[in-house]
């Protein structure tokens, strides 16, 4: 080995050396600081309650207070870009969803990339929806709502808690697998849309499939189909749409963690070693249950691998439908 050689193989071993201990200093250090789990919509929502049952559990297994901040907009996209644009040191969390996905491309001049500026930590729960209609329709199945949106365009409407919503994009994403179409009625939340579905103002629309299970059972609503890959335990009895012949309809809402892109590669191991052991515990599961969601965890490769496929796949339907929020 010739001098030359021996002192570039130095410098290798010297860079290595230094970025070893950048690592084990940064794990060891972390958390240094109270770490905010930031919720980008109000208390009482999905995202907040998982946060809020995260945010304690977090905090024993961390050493380290954990609190919740919720700071809502622009349907997530304001408290997204504050933790986009937050320090990368594991100190600032997202509490997002796959309505980040869909939000971010229905604004203009959005100033992050939900692919780009963050890096994935854990799943933590899914939620599903179901496909009902309103019995005065007489729809009691997805084919019969398929011959009858195709017979007469425009003759049937369905309803969703407004613009953007995962039922409206549920909705957006079946109109165009089933070749129909349907108006949209979209409203300000969920309480004068599903009122309005159980009255018959509504002829069809995509509930939680623990909401609408309930509906069903009392006769008010038809099932008519889960937008889930499998179907839901709480619903066995009503089939998926791939069962039924639609493909390629796979509207569960999921929730996850993130982190601003570049936090450190230990400190996102080390979060999801944690949130992923919390989202498993017995007692987590049984509290989202009740609120109407499955607990779940992930690798940080699974998780990214779902954003990376689902971006441009909302983002398809968004174009296609010519949807916007603005």
């Amino acid at each position: 080995m010739t001098c030359m050689q021996r002192r570039k193989m130095a410098a290798m071993v010297m860079a290595l050396m230094g970025a070893i201990s950048l690592g084990a200093t940064a794990q060891s250090s972390y958390p240094s600081q109270t770490i905010k789990i930031i919720v980008p919509f109000t208390p009482g929502t999905g995202m907040d309650t998982i946060a809020r049952v995260v945010a304690p559990r977090l905090s024993e297994r961390l050493g380290q207070s954990v609190v919740v901040q919720n700071l809502p907009g622009a349907s997530g996209n304001i408290g997204a870009d504050a933790v986009a644009k937050s320090a990368p040191d594991g100190h600032t969390l997202l509490m997002g969803a796959n309505t980040m996905l869909m939000a971010s491309q229905m604004y203009k001049n959005v100033a992050f990339d939900p692919v780009k500026d963050f890096s994935s930590i854990s799943m933590a729960a899914y939620g599903s929806l179901m496909l009902v209609a309103n019995p005065k329709t007489g729809i009691k199945s997805v084919p019969e709502l398929i011959k009858q949106a195709q017979a007469k365009p425009g003759s049937i409407n369905f309803g969703s808690p407004g613009v953007g919503t995962p039922h409206h994009m549920a909705m957006e994403l079946f109109k165009l697998e089933s070749n129909t179409f349907m108006l949209h009625v979209p409203y300000r939340g969920s309480a004068g849309y599903t009122q309005d579905l159980l009255g018959g103002e509504i002829n069809v629309g995509f509930l939680p499939v623990h909401i609408a299970q309930s509906f069903v059972k009392g006769g008010r609503l038809n099932a008519l189909a889960l937008g889930s890959p499998k179907r839901h335990p709480v619903a066995l009895d009503v089939p998926t749409f791939a069962e039924v012949g639609v493909k390629r309809i796979d509207v569960d809402l999921w929730y996850a963690f993130f982190a601003p892109s570049k936090t450190p590669a230990e400190v996102v191991t080390r979060l999801n070693t944690e949130i992923a052991a919390i989202m498993r515990q017995s007692e987590v599961k049984d509290i989202l249950a009740k609120a109407g969601m499955d607990a779940s965890a992930s690798t940080q490769a699974e998780l990214a691998a779902i954003v990376v496929k689902d971006y441009p796949r909302w983002g398809a339907v968004i174009s296609t439908k010519q949807i916007s929020a603005d």
